[in-house]
């Protein structure tokens, strides 16, 4: 007797299908299903239309919404007990807590941890969508949740055909530059993160750039070794900023890439008896909350502004809206304060 073939079971339809019918995000179908009140009429009738349609079943949705993980938003985030990612996490959360959303975080510290939240976050139905906050994607990264048809935005980092959120790192060095001139300094140094590192942050390297173009339309040539980096740190750039002061031909300013660097500067120049701003100015990036409180001055950019932004294009995504947001960030600015 010939052996019966086995069939294929009829894959159940998910949340996902039923959105697409309806022509709706993955966050509108599950406002429906759980009758929130924030789901217009319109998008009620469209959503229980495509579920009678599909013979969508309410057991497929408990699954799909288990942990309230199709109401969450993930978030990638590297070093989040840094200030500036806290101010950024500040922006994301505050908005998605409006808007009636989860927030599923991951830390990344590590590159294992880094490819395992990629690898955890790309999975069908994880999550609502996915917010990748200063961390570069690959090519493969990127399929791999378009496959699976998950909504991603970057922030404070690009790739083509992604939406993103960012600064002009290279104007904020600009920025940084062109006030230490002003101030009459031509022996200017920057402190900032190696060029090399292994989750590929730009920013820095991107800031010492503009730096650079400043000092070179003024005409100025920077002393050999003014340029110092090491991995990101406050104490990596305290120990920078000593090897600068101890120089046969020391600096009269210092341009930090970050507020954190340019706090274990000033704290190097405490150390060796330097006055600030008298013998030694020093300027940072970011403006995070300690910058005020020790009267740093620095290249102000909207961090928390940029995390709410992100998060407005991240849900307009998951939700279809065709509505973009149209809040734009506010400009880069140079805060002056008692270090220059």
């Amino acid at each position: 007797m010939e052996p019966v073939p086995r069939t294929s079971q009829p894959r159940s339809p998910t949340i996902r299908d039923v959105a697409r019918r309806a022509g709706v995000g993955v966050g509108t179908v599950s406002r429906v299903l759980n009758d929130s009140p924030q789901a217009s009429p319109e998008a009620r009738a469209r959503v229980r239309r495509a579920v009678e349609e599909l013979g969508f079943r309410r057991s497929a949705a408990a699954r799909t919404l288990s942990l309230g993980r199709s109401q969450a938003v993930g978030v990638l985030a590297p070093f989040f007990t840094s200030p500036s990612v806290v101010d950024r996490l500040r922006g994301v959360a505050e908005r998605l807590a409006q808007r009636g959303y989860d927030l599923v975080l991951f830390d990344v510290e590590t590159l294992q941890q880094r490819a395992d939240a990629m690898h955890d976050f790309a999975r069908r139905d994880r999550v609502a969508g996915l917010l990748v906050i200063s961390l570069p994607l690959s090519d493969d990264e990127l399929e791999r949740t378009r496959r699976e048809e998950l909504p991603v935005v970057l922030v404070d980092v690009v790739h083509p055909g992604v939406p993103h959120v960012g600064i002009d790192n290279v104007a904020g060095g600009e920025l940084a530059g062109r006030h230490l001139l002003a101030k009459g300094h031509r022996r200017i140094a920057f402190v900032g993160d190696a060029p090399t590192n292994p989750f590929g942050f730009t920013s820095s390297e991107d800031r010492r750039r503009g730096f650079r173009n400043a000092l070179e339309r003024a005409g100025i040539e920077p002393p050999a070794g003014h340029e110092r980096t090491a991995a990101h740190g406050r104490e990596q750039a305290r120990a920078l900023a000593e090897s600068l002061l101890a120089h046969a031909d020391p600096p009269t300013a210092v341009f930090a890439a970050s507020d954190l660097q340019a706090i274990g500067v000033l704290e190097a120049a405490a150390a060796a008896g330097v006055r600030v701003p008298e013998d030694l100015a020093v300027i940072g990036f970011d403006d995070i909350e300690m910058a005020s409180a020790v009267g740093l001055t620095t290249v102000r950019q909207p961090l928390r502004q940029s995390g709410a932004r992100g998060t407005d294009l991240l849900l307009a995504a998951i939700e279809g809206s065709d509505d973009a947001p149209g809040e734009q960030l506010d400009p880069l600015a140079v805060i002056e304060r008692r270090t220059t």
